[in-house]
């Protein structure tokens, strides 16, 4: 079990990190991309983890030089995505840490999913209650890979960024927690990288 002694409060990031959710996203993304004409790279949607919707559609269009309104196109992807959606499972990984920290440490998620989303997905599994702080994609001026998710959930939680460890499993995150001043566990593929 990885030791997080160090750190006075944890932050994961939902969707890929939390929440088996990813292949969901970037299926509804597939769709999304062929309904307004972008080119589809699933590798490059999987690096966006994380994003705000919205702001992904606005890197859409600089990267193929498309002019598509981003809240149409999130609103379309929000809307097949829902319809696509069972409910994912929770990632064993990551919820075997949450499980042992929570009541001892303050935990909270940050996320780049809008608050409705992430409010139904998390109550699902039962993870909201235990919460200190849920900061979503609705509670920022800037998304990931600013620091502005992870350093409002600190702040939320009354610990100084320094002290705050992110679980991440994408670039985008990472970054976020780095540019946040904090230290960034990644998780891969489900598995919590412990060498890193």
């Amino acid at each position: 079990m990885i030791d997080l002694s160090r750190y006075q409060g944890i932050i994961f990031d939902m969707d890929g990190t939390l929440v088996d959710s990813m292949g969901v996203h970037v299926e509804a993304w597939q769709v999304t991309c062929r309904e307004f004409g972008y080119p589809f790279d699933r590798e490059y949607h999987h690096s966006l983890g994380g994003v705000p919707t919205a702001e992904t559609a606005v890197l859409l269009n600089k990267r193929y030089g498309c002019e598509h309104d981003p809240y149409a196109v999130a609103a379309f992807k929000k809307k097949v995505f829902d319809e696509l959606e069972d409910l994912p499972a929770l990632i064993e990984d990551t919820l075997i840490i949450f499980q042992r920290y929570i009541g001892s440490k303050p935990i909270s998620v940050g996320t780049g999913s809008d608050r409705a989303h992430a409010t139904w997905l998390l109550s699902q599994h039962n993870l909201l209650n235990p919460l200190h702080a849920l900061v979503t994609s609705d509670d920022v001026a800037k998304g990931k890979p600013h620091p502005d998710t992870f350093l409002l959930a600190a702040k939320k939680m009354g610990i100084a960024p320094e002290n705050c460890v992110v679980f991440e499993d994408t670039e985008m995150g990472r970054q976020a927690a780095v540019n946040a001043g904090m230290a960034c566990i990644m998780v891969i593929n489900g598995q919590v990288q412990t060498g890193l």
